[in-house]
């Protein structure tokens, strides 16, 4: 019938009856299937038409280059011809049914055959490319084939269908009624369903979800999916896949694709689509409706510069994201604005010609912002306006209440009353605030104003009845007090005020006034549908909830009340009478002496403040850690129930519930049964070299033949209960402590917990596991196992693991030394097995270099580092678990291949690779070194199943066009080309352009997630590990997604209406046990706090509803995700915890998080000081924009109170309270500082005769307030402490209390708490300095064992901006509080911010090496001068215009200097963004300071003296002296420079590097020699000395960075910095900028050389500090064995040097030991001389007299 070339002519076409093509609800073909396109349905390459002149690959080849094979899918790996590297026939399977499931003996609605037909029409139809087709035909095959498996072959199309198109819960669904398309076809003109019907029509608009219209709607879509032929239900899934599978980009905009998808539908069906006889041009999809939405978001962020795509200088509130294109299709009125190029709207246009007008659509005038991502204060205020209110409000009832003596309330009770209520108004302050500020995040609509501005209006309302009385009341009590009126008037104020409070901090802002999600307009239906669709919680579930945070904030009041308020309520009585007298200034006369008090007790009020915010996490740490430990007792998860009880029931646990006990056949002995999977879980870890062998025979079930002759098997010792062998502690069953008895300890328990009962392995659901690699390490070469990373690292990293696991490597040996002897009888390896020198296999694993040998230790190293071979490694597991389940539970599996098994093992690989698919998608795999190629192909030969994507690039066919790029895979079947030598890949998938658009991750995982299959995905790092008795769960774990039951009727019917309304699970979480843990303090330190997090936190979240996505372990319902918006968020910067916005998103839209007990993987962290606080800084900065983002503001506005309150205390709180730790540490120092001020000039003093001299009648004022900074200091350290308390009640519910007081002792020992210290820090800063400036971007960690020295001088750039600095800063003002208010609490504080500056010294390996020291201080000063003759990427100038470039940004000005690719893209700082933080605050902390010097000042001297031109005068002089020394310094050398420069350099290249060091001694001199001057017009009053500095310091700085603020922008490269040195202008590339670039690098060295004076004194003062150490003997091996946990050996050892190095090493500790020794000498000179001189010198100045 079929002619040998296939032509759509001579087919005969069925056409469906007419119907109307946009009517949704249109009549459906329910009795008859329809075959487009084929009349004989076993020829399929229907691509070689004879009608078609032209096709897509005539334009731009790439597509259909192959011959098409639809049988050539994914999971028919053994269909592929093998090449001569082909892996061995044992890893083949035999052509089996790829489907099993979808079989005609199982009465299937539609064949194979058919659904391809279905898939091969619609892509002639639509243009869809070929490789895309049969990657997604696959796709459905396997979903099919895996709800087949377990339900009716009918009821799994059904449920598809209903899951992707039109159930109650499918998102298509959603957004059909959303953007209420059901009332536009209901209550509009079919013919012309636009303009007149977006029209302002009142009667649409007014219409409600719950009217009748909507009922209607509602019920003819359920009858419609009722009636719906399986053939068109399958129809509409494979268009909306085939939609899917090459959207790109847009598979992040779900509501854009389901609008595609409804206008493809509709042209489908249209007669004009099956009137068509040629097919269409392959990929007219792409080109006409995916690349212009992929070129819109790409021209978002970049522009072309030069030829090649930069990114724009443009901020997050003026890029038009996903997130806004997506908000568009939300609403009739955005789709409406969809134009073409004649500016003819897309609705005006018959629904069934809107697919072709694709490629004529304006894009450009359709989108616009949807929310303003602004960088402010404001987004807080919004987002979080509850927790101001519930915090501000409470403390000003607390505080005013107890403040009588401020406002006169203790003589006036209604004023007392109404001065307390004004806490009302101060809440609805709060609320006013955050209305105006969310006017700047909502673009300009009606309904955003209407509903603004009446918001505002009712706020304003409740304002004057909180705040009005209280003006009545002041007035009528100042002439009477305590009168009747005003007395109820302040009560009822009080108590509207209470009632108000309560409204704002309960009711979300979102919901109030008639909030957004709750109103009759047409936008309504989508934001409650897409925003605030929350999944109801159990009654339990919210009772808890409630209960939780009635503890926490019932503690929380009663706490601070008590400790806080009322000791605060004496120092404010106090401060209140004290009254300051005899003091004047020249300048405010008295007016410092009158405010001096009311600036100190504003100070107070403010810390007071903060500390209020503080103990609010305090008790939520330890409520959530103590309702966790319930949790986890309730569960059975705690390590407290008995070793030997927990061991004895493990058997009947292993029976009961990892095996599908219901369906086992019963005549099959439990103990059989156990006995299998026991043994395999005891090999693999003998196989992986936990367990020795003497461990394993103990271990293992044996087969024993009983009296009677009937063969048994024994359980070991280990399992029996009348055996004593099982008791805890015995040698026994596992080496001690080690990684076997952890994990079999977790096993144990976590049987022990509640779990899903597993069905077959046969009905078990397909699932994919997909990990993102970019650069991770693939498999560690042998040079990187055995030599050291260089010289300052003093161990292998061999050596090293070694150390960390010897059981392991001892196991490792002894296999190797069997291996060795075995191949010493083989010729080729002619190895002296007989030797008794074990000496190379004890120390590197192998005797032979041959690769068999050295590769396995490269396997074992490998296992046990972070690398990606750790991951497949593991998560391959499952496949053996799979093969094990299914061999175990079907022994008639087995019977048929007795005695050949390798026929069996192809058996039990199809049905693992049928149910398990893992897919590595390599970013990076075209542009792999060959090393990295290598460990590639070793790993697909290894693991032949393991599926690789990864980018291809096709050079463009025309110049200067774009290259085409394509979605590849492969994997260990796929054949190779003998030209390349690489494989060809299975799938190739053209893409609109470079799909890397964000931050790089999610966009990997995006153009990969096509190559999923199955119903579920785990998304795993490349630095994860699973293991084979975790894997035995993995049908448990996948039925907690409560699919496994499926109701028999269908989903439309009316009998089944509540069938689908419980909110379907969306992501399942698990453990996660950080492998890293015990690897050195810091390791193990990050280690608990991660799993404090996965775990302890993330019991409590999902149990009350707050659990998000955080990546890991976590499982995908592979549906649910995919079809709103994928498993990640993928703008550039906004997006960078990519992870968590999959979580917010599903959770906003109604997808349930759960959290299981019984089920975790292990996941490797960072181990070094900068890795770690690296990782820290990455997930601050992507917190900081996650506060920006909309999600926030929508759960933040529409949560209810105990939901919310869950939210934010889990996810921004935490990183706000570390920004609110550092504020209260630095504002209590403040205050102290004030409190010093008035404590120096007001204090009691006698003289010999113990009799008083002057001003005693101030003295005992002070007194309380003492002990007021003593408990505010008490604070700060229990709620810096409380953070170790849940790791160790994690560790105490995992391992027992000596194994939790053990880490804990050890991690306290080993100066964790300093480590704490620097880690707040650095995340508080992250956070702020990322709000103000942007510039969040992933920072590539590096997960390697931090055992290599790091230089001084690098990590004081690292560490001075957001650490050192801050901590300098703080000392100085505490010495001036310590010789002026001293109490013992102080000295906690001095301990805090020591911390802050030697932290990255002190967990620096090796770092009191008494050569290296002295090597280190050399670098140190060379990186202090270089960079000033030649660039040099790492010097102090170079991170000081890196620093300088956050504010000014960077020139758009190309420069073939090689110092201009060190910078990079760096975008201008808006002056909005640093007009606070960069000028107004560092100028307001100067003007505080000032007020606290001249206050001092207002006193007369001892000598009964005052300054005659005031304080003000000499401390301005002395600030801004050293600037204006610089000046001079600076104008001499740039004409000594200008002119003479052109005539050294030539002959001198280094003359640019002499004359600056000369500049920078000059201005080091004027640095320090004003600040002595200043001393001594102190008259040597160390005192005074510290405060003027503290004011210097505050007033350099801001003129510094008001500097910076002003400065136009930094070129890239630092030829202007060597021309002012050098004095060669002439050939620089500032050309027509050289002479304004002239007078603003005068400007910057001005500053620079205050800068480098202060950096120079600063790095000196830190290695004086760390100096004395070095001299005390083997302090280097205590400190190293308390940084790395490992015993002191020999092979910590010093690196072995030449002579002639040693030789050198000696001479420069010689040469600079005698330097640091001159410039400790110096500085002793300068501090401890004025220390010693007579309180008054004779001296004669003039200017001195005027100062």
């Amino acid at each position: 019938m079929a002619s040998s070339e296939y032509s759509i002519e001579d087919d005969h076409v069925f056409l469906p009856p007419p119907f109307e093509p946009h009517e949704p609800f249109g009549p459906q073909q329910s009795d008859q299937q329809y075959s487009y396109g084929l009349q004989d349905p076993l020829r399929r390459d229907t691509y070689a038409t004879v009608g078609s002149t032209q096709t897509w690959q005539d334009e731009e080849p790439g597509y259909g280059q192959r011959n098409y094979d639809p049988y050539n899918t994914d999971s028919e790996s053994g269909t592929h011809e093998l090449s001569q590297m082909e892996p061995p026939a044992s890893t083949r399977t035999r052509a089996r049914d790829p489907y099993p499931a979808w079989s005609t003996e199982r009465q299937i609605p539609l064949s194979r055959e058919e659904i391809e037909d279905i898939f091969v029409d619609l892509t002639q139809r639509l243009g869809f490319q070929r490789d895309s087709m049969r990657n997604m035909l696959d796709f459905t095959m396997q979903l099919l084939d895996s709800r087949a498996s377990r339900m009716p072959p009918n009821q799994a199309l059904l449920t598809l269908h209903a899951d992707y198109i039109g159930g109650q819960n499918a998102n298509y669904r959603k957004w059909y009624f959303a953007a209420q398309l059901n009332l536009d076809d209901t209550l509009g003109q079919i013919q012309n369903p636009g303009l007149r019907r977006l029209g302002p029509t009142r009667s649409n608009k007014n219409i409600k979800m719950g009217s009748s219209v909507h009922n209607d709607s509602t019920e003819r879509w359920k009858q419609a999916m009722d009636e719906m032929s399986d053939y068109e239900r399958m129809r509409q899934i494979a268009l909306y896949l085939l939609c899917w599978g090459e959207a790109a980009q847009v598979r992040f905009i779900p509501e854009c694709l389901c609008f595609i998808f409804k206008c493809a539908d509709d042209y489908y069906r249209s007669s004009e689509c099956q009137n068509r006889v040629q097919p269409v041009k392959e990929g007219l999809y792409l080109q006409n409706v995916i690349k212009p939405l992929y070129r819109f978001v790409r021209d978002q962020g970049y522009e072309i510069i030069n030829g090649k795509f930069a990114r724009k200088e443009k901020d997050h509130s003026e890029i038009i994201g996903y997130d806004d294109l997506n908000q568009t299709f939300w609403y009739p009125e955005g789709i409406a604005r969809i134009v073409l190029n004649d500016n003819t709207r897309l609705v005006d246009i018959p629904p069934a010609q809107r697919f072709m007008k694709f490629d004529r659509i304006q894009w450009g005038r359709v989108f616009s912002k949807t929310y303003y991502e602004r960088r402010s204060l404001g987004q807080w205020l919004v987002n979080f306006n509850r927790i101001w209110v519930i915090h501000i409000a409470i403390y000003w009832f607390y505080t005013a209440y107890n403040s009588p003596s401020v406002f006169n309330g203790a003589r006036s009770t209604p004023m007392r009353w109404s001065t307390t209520a004004l806490g009302g108004a101060v809440a609805t302050l709060i609320m006013i605030a955050a209305t105006f500020a969310e006017f700047s995040h909502l673009p300009t609509s009606w309904s955003n104003i209407s509903y603004l501005t009446r918001r505002l209006l009712c706020l304003l309302v409740i304002l004057a009845f909180t705040a009005g009385p209280t003006f009545y009341i002041a007035k009528t009590e100042s002439r009477t007090p305590n009168q009747r009126i005003p007395l109820i008037l302040g009560i009822v104020q009080f108590t509207v005020s209470v009632a108000a409070t309560l409204i704002f901090s309960v009711t979300p802002s979102g919901l109030m006034f008639g909030g957004r999600v709750v109103g009759r307009l047409r936008k309504s239906p989508a934001g409650q549908t897409f925003t605030a669709s929350y999944p109801s919680m159990t009654t339990k579930q919210r009772l808890s909830s409630v209960f939780l945070w009635f503890l926490v904030f019932g503690c929380k009041f009663a706490g601070s009340y008590f400790f806080l308020t009322l000791s605060f309520r004496q120092s404010i009585n106090a401060m209140v009478g004290l009254k300051v007298k005899a003091c004047t200034d020249k300048y405010f006369g008295d007016a410092l002496c009158a405010n001096q008090v009311i600036f100190t007790l504003t100070i107070m009020y403010i810390v007071d403040l903060v500390l209020f915010f503080l103990d609010t996490f305090l008790w939520w740490i330890i409520w959530n850690a103590i309702f966790s430990i319930v949790r986890s007792f309730y569960l059975g998860v705690s390590t407290w129930t008995s070793w030997r009880a927990m061991h004895n029931k493990l058997p009947t646990r292993i029976y009961s519930q990892i095996l599908a006990t219901s369906y086992l056949d019963i005549e099959h002995k439990p103990e059989i049964l156990v006995s299998q999977i026991w043994n395999a879980v005891i090999t693999s870890m003998y196989r992986d070299h936990l367990l020795s062998i003497d461990h394993v025979q103990k271990l293992l079930y044996t087969r024993i033949v009983t009296k009677d002759g009937q063969p048994r098997w024994r359980a070991p010792h280990f399992l029996n209960p009348q055996s004593e062998n099982g008791i805890k502690g015995s040698p026994e069953p596992f080496p001690s402590d080690g990684e076997a008895e952890r994990r079999i300890s977790y096993f144990s328990r976590s049987l022990a917990t509640p779990i899903p009962a597993s069905i077959p392995i046969d009905a078990m659901p397909t699932f994919t596991v997909l990990t993102p690699h970019y650069s991770e390490k693939i498999l560690l070469s042998l040079r990187e196992v055995i030599r050291e990373e260089d010289q300052t690292s003093r161990i292998t990293l061999l050596e090293y693991l070694k150390q960390l696991h010897p059981v392991e490597w001892d196991n490792f040996v002894l296999e190797s030394k069997t291996l060795a002897q075995e191949a010493g009888s083989d010729n080729r390896f002619p190895i002296p097995v007989n030797s008794t020198d074990d000496l190379p296999l004890n120390s590197v694993g192998f005797r032979s270099s041959a690769p068999e040998f050295t590769l396995r230790t490269r396997f074992w190293s490998s296992l046990r580092a972070q690398t990606l071979y750790r991951t497949v490694s593991g998560m391959m597991n499952y496949a053996q678990a799979i093969k094990l389940l299914y061999r175990v539970e079907n022994p008639q599996v087995v019977q048929p291949f007795q005695g050949n098994t390798e026929t069996l093992e192809r058996e039990l690989e199809w049905m693992a690779r049928r149910k398990f698919k893992f897919v590595v998608s390599m970013q990076r795999f075209v542009k792999f070194n060959r090393e990295e190629l290598e460990n590639v192909e070793l790993l697909l030969r290894a693991y032949p199943d393991l599926q690789i994507a990864y980018l291809e690039e096709e050079p463009a066919k025309k110049e200067g066009g774009d290259p085409r790029l394509f979605s590849a895979l492969i994997d260990g079947y796929s054949k190779y080309d003998v030209q390349t030598g690489k494989r060809l890949p299975k799938y190739r998938i053209g893409l609109p352009g470079s799909p890397i658009l964000g931050d790089g991750k999610s966009d990997n995982q995006n153009h990969a997630i096509i190559f999923y299959r199955g119903e579920y995905l785990q998304l795993v790092d490349a630095n994860q590990d699973n293991y084979l008795e975790e894997c035995l769960k993995i049908r448990n774990v996948l039925g907690e997604f409560e699919e496994y039951e499926v109701a028999s009727q269908s989903p439309y019917a009316h009998s089944g209406q509540n069938v689908s309304r419980k909110s379907p699970v969306a992501i399942v979480g698990g453990r996660e046990y950080t492998f890293s843990e015990g690897v050195g303090v810091l390791g193990d330190l990050n280690a608990g706090k991660q799993q404090t997090f996965g775990t302890l936190t993330a019991r409590t979240l999902s149990w009350l509803g707050g659990k998000l996505h955080y990546g890991h372990s976590d499982f995908l319902n592979g549906l649910y995700m995919t079809t709103r918006g994928g498993v990640s968020k993928a703008q550039k910067g906004l997006h960078l915890n990519e992870d968590a916005y999959a979580g917010m998103n599903a959770f906003g839209r109604g997808g349930r998080i759960k959290h299981v007990e019984y089920f975790r993987c292990g996941k490797g962290r960072d181990l070094g000081f900068g890795t770690i606080l690296n990782f820290m800084t990455k997930m601050a900065t992507g917190m900081s924009e996650q506060m920006l983002s909309r999600e926030y503001y929508y759960l933040g506005t529409q949560l209810p109170l105990d939901r919310f309150l869950t939210f934010y205390y889990a996810h921004p709180g935490f990183q706000i309270n570390n920004v609110l730790m550092i504020l209260s540490t630095q504002v209590l120092v403040v205050a102290m500082v004030f409190m010093g001020t008035l404590n120096s000039s007001l204090a009691c003093k006698s003289n010999t005769n113990d009799q008083l001299l002057n001003r005693v009648d101030n003295c005992h004022f002070l007194i309380p307030a003492k002990g007021w900074i003593t408990r505010c200091i008490i604070t700060v350290f229990l709620v810096f402490m409380i953070g170790f308390i849940p790791p160790f009640l994690q560790e105490l519910m995992d391992r027992g209390a000596r194994m939790a007081l053990l880490r804990l002792g050890k991690q306290i020992l080993s100066f964790s708490p300093a480590f704490e210290v620097s880690a707040i820090r650095i995340s508080s800063n992250a956070v702020t300095t990322n709000l103000v400036f942007g510039g969040a971007r992933y920072i590539a960690t590096g997960r390697g064992f931090a055992t290599s020295r790091t230089p001084f001088g690098l990590l004081f750039s690292r560490f001075a901006g957001p650490s050192i600095y801050f901590g300098v800063r703080v000392l100085i003002m505490l010495l001036y509080v310590t010789i002026t208010l001293w109490t013992p609490w102080i000295v906690y504080l001095w301990v805090w911010t020591l911390a802050l500056c030697i932290s990255p010294f002190l967990f620096n390996p090796h770092q009191f090496v008494f050569v290296d020291f002295f090597i280190d201080y050399r670098e140190f000063l060379r990186w202090m001068s270089r960079g000033n003759s030649n660039h040099h990427y790492n010097s102090w100038i170079g991170y000081r215009r890196l620093s300088r470039t956050m504010i000014t940004g960077l020139k758009k000005i190309t420069s073939r200097d090689s110092s201009a690719r060190f910078l990079g893209d760096i975008p201008r700082a808006t002056w909005r963004a640093v007009l606070f933080p960069e000028v107004i605050w560092p100028v307001l902390t100067a003007v505080i300071f000032m007020i606290a010097y001249m206050f001092v000042k207002a006193f007369p001297d001892r000598n009964g003296n005052r300054p005659p031109n005031g304080p003000l005068v000499r401390i301005v002089v002395i600030s801004v002296g050293p600037l204006v020394w610089n000046a001079g310094v600076l104008a001499i050398q740039f004409l000594i420079s200008l002119l003479l420069g052109h005539l050294f350099y030539p002959s001198f290249p280094r003359s640019g590097s002499t004359v600056a060091l000369i500049a920078h001694a000059l201005g080091l001199i004027g640095t320090v020699g004003f600040f002595e001057f200043f001393w001594f017009l102190e008259l040597w009053d160390a005192s005074h000395a510290a405060l003027g500095l503290v004011v210097i310091i505050s007033i350099q700085r801001a003129i510094c960075k008001t500097v910076w603020v002003l400065l136009t922008r930094e070129f890239a490269h630092d030829q202007v910095n060597r021309a002012w040195w050098t004095g060669k202008w002439y050939g620089r590339d500032p050309g027509v900028y050289a002479v304004s670039q002239a007078a603003r690098e005068f400007i910057i060295k001005v500053i620079e050389l205050s800068l480098w004076s202060s950096d120079f004194l600063i790095g000196h003062a830190l290695l004086f500090v760390l100096a004395p150490p070095i001299l005390i003997p083997y302090f280097d091996k205590l400190h190293t064995t308390l940084l790395f946990w490992l015993r002191p050996s020999n092979q910590i050892r010093a690196p072995i040097f030449t002579i002639r190095q040693q030789r050198q090493r000696r001479w420069i500790v010689k040469k600079y030991g005698i330097v640091f020794v001159l410039a400790a000498g110096v500085f002793v000179v300068l501090l401890a001389v004025p220390l010693t001189l007579p309180k008054a010198t004779n001296f004669d100045c003039s200017l001195c007299r005027m100062l």
